[in-house]
């Protein structure tokens, strides 16, 4: 048996939420490198060309569709119109998703529901929406995009880490329910990344950065081509037997209480 050719993913049709840039523009250019065709989508048009211009500089022939992971209609359509144009939807990864950092007396109900209604409720409507022809093609692979914050909390996250909470049981129901189906979901949690939405905690002298280094065990912030190896493996046939987990790459701050001062 050739074992790296049960990471590969050729022929496989690949949809990645948000992944015109960041985790999700990462995890895209991994799985085309695998084999698979790439599908993202992402709000507004803007953004779409953005990212397929992306890929065509990385020499990427990627697909890219304007839709709200929020809406349902849209996110039938853009299936629907995927499946038409690309082909059956393999592999998932919902990685849309947004963070406000606001004391949690300051956030407004609005703004905490903001957060909820994409980071939880988005990928509940996308899997819904590619789960049917997943049952009918015999197999599929679904990996949300988890955090630390299911597992830790730290002030002014309080929406996004109970968004993360929940996300991580969707993962974990959706593997008990089809699994039967030969559909395996997990999740994969990625440590503090260096992409656009925390560059402004990373600058030198921000307190914040020093306070992660230290924290961190690998003593650096991941980058989103450490969630390469990793996102490929989960929607490989080497992960085949390998559902409802949590996979988290953190550099290993979850695992440490800290130095002794």
């Amino acid at each position: 048996m050739d074992i790296l050719k049960k990471f590969s993913l050729e022929g496989k049709v690949a949809l990645v939420t948000g992944g015109s840039y960041g985790i999700g523009f990462a995890i895209g250019s991994a799985y085309a490198e695998a084999g698979a065709k790439i599908v993202f989508n992402d709000i507004n048009q803007d953004l779409v060309d953005k990212g397929i211009k992306a890929y065509k500089e990385a020499g990427i022939n990627a697909f890219g569709y304007v839709s709200d992971v929020t809406k349902e209609d849209q996110v039938q359509a853009m299936v629907a119109k995927v499946e038409q144009e690309v082909g059956i939807i393999d592999i998932l990864v919902n990685n849309a998703g947004i963070i406000k950092r606001i004391p949690m007396h300051e956030m407004s109900a609005a703004e905490f529901r903001q957060v909820i209604d994409i980071d939880l409720n988005g990928p509940f409507i996308v899997a819904k929406a590619v789960i049917p022809s997943m049952i009918k093609k015999g197999h599929g692979k679904i990996i949300n995009i988890c955090s630390m914050m299911s597992e830790l909390g730290r002030e002014t996250v309080s929406a996004y880490a109970a968004a993360k909470g929940g996300l991580k049981m969707l993962t974990r129901n959706i593997a008990s329910e089809y699994g039967q189906y030969n559909i395996q979901c997990n999740g994969l949690g990625p440590g503090y990344i260096a992409t656009p939405q925390t560059a402004p905690l990373r600058e030198d002298g921000h307190p914040f950065n020093s306070f992660i280094i230290a924290k961190t065990p690998a003593a650096r912030w991941g980058t989103p081509e450490d969630l390469q190896s990793p996102a490929v493996f989960l929607a490989s046939d080497a992960s085949d037997f390998v559902n409802g987990h949590i996979l988290y790459v953190d550099g290993g701050i979850l695992a440490y209480i800290g130095k002794q001062p």
